[in-house]
């Protein structure tokens, strides 16, 4: 992909008022001044893993996956893009457990698919770095805030909604999500951000 058309994707597509047109569906559980429980049904993700920093890795997939949904697949069709656009961080997988650093650190992105589409009829990518994949129903406790898309604003709101699950009593099931909403060009007080953490049912 162009770096052109990458700026076009991203004003167009990754804009506040476009990424605003459809989010995955959920009911709210609980909510208290911290964070709530959602109930979210199962969705279709495209997703791709990359070798980057956290600061780096939303970009840089965001590349591949964008390229994905402006027509570069099978059926050369152009797919409505959703919000949020999550980042988790994985270990790459190696033979034993290792420590985790820049060297060895991927992310996994993902876009949302519209849920119009299925597994039967979305386009195949054409780029074998997307991986198509559906995610079951979850029940996620959600922590939102504002501000800079760093990781060390991420890391420090993170601490506040990990100390407030365990004094709850929920056990994480999974390694926390970044969700974030907006355009980069959207001003930093106004962003949607949020962190999602997979709890028990």
């Amino acid at each position: 992909m162009s770096f052109f058309k990458f700026l076009i994707l991203l004003t167009f597509f990754y804009s506040g008022v476009a990424m605003a047109i459809e989010e995955p569906k959920f009911t709210i559980e609980t909510k208290n001044e911290v964070y709530e429980i959602r109930s979210y049904e199962s969705i279709l993700v495209a997703e791709t893993r990359v070798s980057a920093d956290f600061d780096d890795a939303g970009n840089k997939a965001f590349r591949i996956l964008a390229d994905f949904i402006f027509g570069n697949n099978k059926s050369k069709t152009k797919i409505d893009m959703t919000a949020p656009v999550s980042q988790q961080s994985e270990k790459i997988a190696m033979t034993a457990p290792v420590m985790m650093n820049k060297e060895n650190t991927e992310y996994l992105v993902q876009f949302t698919m519209p849920e119009k589409l299925s597994k039967e009829t979305l386009p195949l990518p054409n780029d074998e770095r997307v991986i198509i994949r559906e995610i079951p129903a979850r029940r996620i406790a959600v922590y939102s805030y504002s501000g800079s898309w760093s990781e060390k604003r991420f890391n420090e709101k993170l601490e506040i909604f990990r100390t407030a699950l365990r004094k709850d009593g929920l056990t994480s099931l999974r390694d926390p999500i970044f969700a974030r909403f907006n355009s980069p060009f959207q001003l930093w007080f106004l962003r949607r951000n949020e962190i999602w953490i997979e709890v028990e049912k």
